[in-house]
């Protein structure tokens, strides 16, 4: 579980936290999500021991927020790497936000992908999807959402314009 001190004692935040992978970057990675999401912040750095399996000293555990949901980063070593298998989905309020993050989570060498997946230059895949676009794929008529499903598979990074008119059948 995710803790954090209140009025010097340890309490439980959440049950369930996401845990990232990172060679030696944690810190790094966590600083620039931490940048690009509201309500976000970094809640607590651990470093490795003398003795340890880093370099006495340098950070082994970051903890943060994003937007109030609790991550943990940790230098790991080059062991692990991150794959499409797992992704973290940004839900947007309209194109203006999927602009937004989109370029946001690409600074710095991040490379797209279809379907509004993205991989930041850390190699985490997200999703930059408008949320009216979940609304459109959840929608009782089989038509409506084939014709979003095909506009969706077209494309890199989500237009929103697009994929309403083709919901629509324009």
């Amino acid at each position: 579980m995710t803790s954090r001190k209140v009025n010097g004692k340890r309490t439980i935040k959440t049950r369930i936290t996401p845990m990232l992978w990172f060679d030696t970057q944690a810190e790094e990675a966590a600083n620039f999500y931490v940048r690009i999401f509201p309500d976000s912040r970094i809640t607590e750095v651990s470093r490795f021991p003398a003795g340890g399996p880093g370099p006495a000293g340098s950070v082994m555990v970051v903890g943060f927020e994003l937007d109030g949901q609790p991550f943990t980063a940790l230098n790991g070593g080059p062991r692990f790497k991150f794959t499409e298998a797992i992704s973290l989905v940004v839900n947007c309020d309209g194109q203006r936000e999927v602009d937004r993050y989109w370029e946001k989570l690409l600074e710095g060498g991040g490379q797209t992908q279809a379907c509004g997946w993205l991989k930041d230059r850390f190699g985490l895949s997200w999703q930059v999807v408008p949320t009216e676009v979940v609304e459109m794929l959840s929608d009782p008529d089989p038509a409506k959402v084939k014709r979003t499903f095909g506009a969706v598979m077209q494309m890199v990074k989500l237009d929103l314009a697009v994929i309403r008119r083709a919901f629509d059948g324009r």
